[in-house]
């Protein structure tokens, strides 16, 4: 079974972060979540909880598999 890979989620939810113009206080504002966490997040230090996955896969409209990098 593959292994949850921090440096593929952490450049998905940037570069979605990015593309919609979104500084990491916006978005932890918007999800309800901590600064702390996105950044940690984006520099793969800590994973997300599977509450805050969703949270991220609904807000950006794609699957937490894209975002895990299960699929492309």
């Amino acid at each position: 079974m593959a292994e949850f890979d921090r440096r593929i989620f952490a450049e998905r939810l940037k570069e979605l972060r990015l593309e919609r113009g979104l500084g990491q206080n916006v978005l932890a504002v918007a999800l309800g979540l901590s600064n702390a966490s996105i950044s940690y997040w984006e520099t793969g230090k800590q994973e997300p909880t599977v509450g805050a996955l969703y949270k991220l896969a609904t807000f950006f409209g794609v699957s937490a598999d894209y975002l895990i990098g299960l699929e492309d």
